[in-house]
C-alpha cells in the first residue's frame, strides 16, 4: 500500500456539501449548522449524538451488517472446529491464529493508521475480508475443509483485521470529532452487540438447516454495505483527515506510540483492563465448552448464550453512550471490578436460566466499562499519536486473545468436563479484578481532558442534517 500521507496543517475552505470540525490550538470552533461566526455551545452528550453526523449514520448501519455477519462466521467457525476436532486445546488455539498477527504487530498497524489514508485502507480491508470469507465458505461447501485450512484462513483473516481495527477506530473520530466520540464508541459497542445478537440467532438458524458453509457466505455478503460507504468517501472532494507531516522512520514511530502508551497512567490502566476484558469478550473458546459440557446443550443452546450477553450489552453500550463527552477513569475502575465479580458468580450458575441472566448482566457492565475505557484512551491521546494508541488497544483487545484463549483452554482442559469449562469462563472474570487493582491508581482520575492543542484535526461531518 503506497497512499502517501497528505502533509500540511493549514485551514481548508470547507465543501459546500460537508460541515467540518476543526481545531487550531486550544479552541475548537465547529461549522454545525449554526449561523457564521457563531460558536458552538458544549452541549451534554447524548447516547445518539454521533448520529446527527450524516456520514456516521451510512458507516453505523454498515457496521451493523458486518458485525452481525461477522459473528455468523464466528459461530460456525468455532463449532466447525469443535466438530472436526473435539478439542477445547484446538478451538483455543484458533483464536490464537486469528488475533495473534495484532498482538505481534497491533503497534506497527497503528503506525500505518497514522501515516496513511485510512479511507484506503478500510477500502483494502473490507475486500480482502470478502475474498477470505468466500474462499472458507467454499472449501466447507465441497468438503475440504480440514482443520489446518481453517487455521490458515484464520491466520490471513488476522492479518487483515490487524490493520482494519485501528483503522475503523480511528475513522470514527474522522467522521463525528472530538466532542462525540464517547458517543461514538458506545454507538459502536451497540454494532458489535446488536450483532452478538442478531449474528448468533442466524448462525444457529443455518447451521440447524442449511450447514456451516452458508454461514461464511454471509459473511462475505456483509462486507459489501462497509466497501460502498468508504468507497464514496474516498471520492469525495473536502474530505479529509490530517495525517502526520512529512516521513517517519517506522521502527522509531511504532516505538515512539510504544513508549507513549506506557508512560501515560490512565492509558496504561485501560489497556490492562482491555486484555482482561478480551478474556470474557472471546466467547467463541468459553461458550462453547459451557454449552456442551457444562449444560449440554446444542448449537441453539449455543447461540442463545451470545444472544443473552449482546441483549445486555446493548443496554451497556446505550450507558457508555449516556455516560458524557468526558467519561470518568473512576467509573471505569469500578465497572471493571463489578464486572469481574459478576463474571466469577456467572461461572458458578447453577441452572441455564440463570447463565442467561448472568450473560446479560456480564453484557452490559463489560461493555459499558470496555466503552468508556476506549473513549478515555481516544481522549488522553494527542491527535498526532491516536492511530499508535488504538493500534496498542488493539494489541490489547483483541490482540491478546492468543495469550488469554490458551490460557482458557488450559484451565478447560485440566479441570477436566463441567469443572473445567466453567473454571475456563471464571478466569476471566478473576483477571479483571486483579487488573481493577493493577490500574487502581491510573484509574483514579476525574473526567478525561481531549488533547486538542497539537497537531490540527481537520475532521469532515456533515451534522447539520439531524
Amino acid at each position: 500500500m503506497q497512499w502517501p500521507a497528505r502533509g500540511g496543517s493549514g485551514p481548508r475552505r470547507p465543501c459546500s456539501t460537508l460541515g467540518r470540525v476543526e481545531t487550531t490550538g486550544p479552541s475548537v470552533r465547529a461549522s454545525e449548522g449554526t449561523a457564521p461566526g457563531r460558536r458552538d455551545r458544549v452541549r451534554s452528550a447524548t447516547a445518539l449524538d454521533a448520529l446527527r453526523t450524516r456520514s456516521y449514520r451510512w458507516w453505523f448501519v454498515a457496521q451493523v451488517l458486518s458485525s452481525s455477519g461477522n459473528m455468523t462466521q464466528a459461530v460456525a467457525q468455532s463449532w466447525l472446529v469443535l466438530r472436526l476436532t473435539g478439542s477445547a486445546f484446538l478451538l483455543a488455539l484458533t483464536a490464537t491464529f486469528n488475533f495473534a498477527p495484532s498482538l505481534l504487530a497491533g503497534a506497527w498497524a497503528g503506525s500505518v493508521v497514522d501515516r496513511f489514508d485510512r479511507r484506503r485502507t478500510l477500502v483494502f480491508t473490507q475486500s480482502a475480508f470478502i475474498v477470505l470469507s468466500v474462499l472458507m465458505g467454499a472449501l466447507v461447501a465441497t468438503g475440504r475443509s480440514p482443520v489446518w485450512a481453517v487455521f490458515a484462513v484464520a491466520l490471513a483473516t488476522g492479518v487483515v483485521n490487524m490493520l482494519d481495527a485501528p483503522a475503523r477506530q480511528v475513522f470514527v473520530v474522522d467522521l463525528v470529532g472530538t466532542e462525540r466520540v464517547a458517543s461514538a464508541v458506545g454507538l459502536n459497542e451497540v454494532v458489535i452487540n446488536t450483532s452478538r445478537v442478531l449474528g448468533p440467532s442466524l448462525g444457529g438458524a443455518l447451521l440447524a438447516t442449511t450447514g456451516v458453509a452458508a454461514c461464511f457466505f454471509v459473511n462475505a455478503a456483509s462486507f459489501v454495505p462497509p466497501l460502498v460507504v468508504v468507497v464514496g468517501l474516498v471520492h469525495r472532494r473536502g474530505w479529509g483527515p490530517a495525517r502526520q507531516a512529512g516521513p517517519t522512520r517506522a521502527g522509531r514511530h511504532v516505538l515512539e506510540g510504544m513508549a507513549y502508551a506506557w508512560r501515560h497512567p490512565t492509558v496504561r490502566a485501560c489497556l490492562l483492563a482491555a486484555v482482561s476484558g478480551g478474556m470474557l469478550f472471546n466467547m467463541g473458546s468459553t461458550l462453547p465448552l459451557m454449552a456442551t459440557r457444562a449444560f449440554h446443550v446444542g448449537p441453539e443452546g449455543f447461540g442463545t448464550m451470545m444472544a443473552a450477553f449482546g441483549v445486555g450489552a446493548l443496554f451497556g453500550a446505550l450507558m457508555a453512550g449516556s455516560s458524557g463527552s468526558r467519561p470518568r477513569a473512576r467509573l471505569v475502575r469500578a465497572l471493571l471490578a463489578a464486572t469481574g465479580a459478576e463474571v466469577c458468580l456467572t461461572a458458578a450458575a447453577p441452572a441455564l436460566w440463570l447463565l442467561y441472566g448472568g450473560l446479560a448482566l456480564a453484557g452490559l457492565l463489560s461493555i459499558w466499562f470496555i466503552a468508556l475505557a476506549n473513549t478515555l484512551v481516544q481522549l488522553r491521546t494527542e491527535p498526532g499519536m491516536r492511530g499508535r494508541a488504538m493500534g496498542a488497544w488493539t494489541m490489547a483487545l483483541p490482540g491478546a486473545y492468543p495469550l488469554t484463549s490458551m490460557a482458557v483452554g488450559a484451565v478447560a482442559t485440566w479441570g477436566g468436563g463441567a469443572l473445567g469449562a466453567r473454571e475456563g469462563f471464571g478466569l476471566a472474570g478473576v483477571a479483571m479484578l486483579a487488573s481493577a487493582l493493577a490500574g487502581w491508581r491510573g484509574l483514579a482520575g476525574g473526567p478525561a481532558t481531549a488533547h486538542l492543542q497539537s497537531a490540527p484535526l481537520k475532521v469532515a461531518a456533515d451534522p447539520g442534517t439531524g
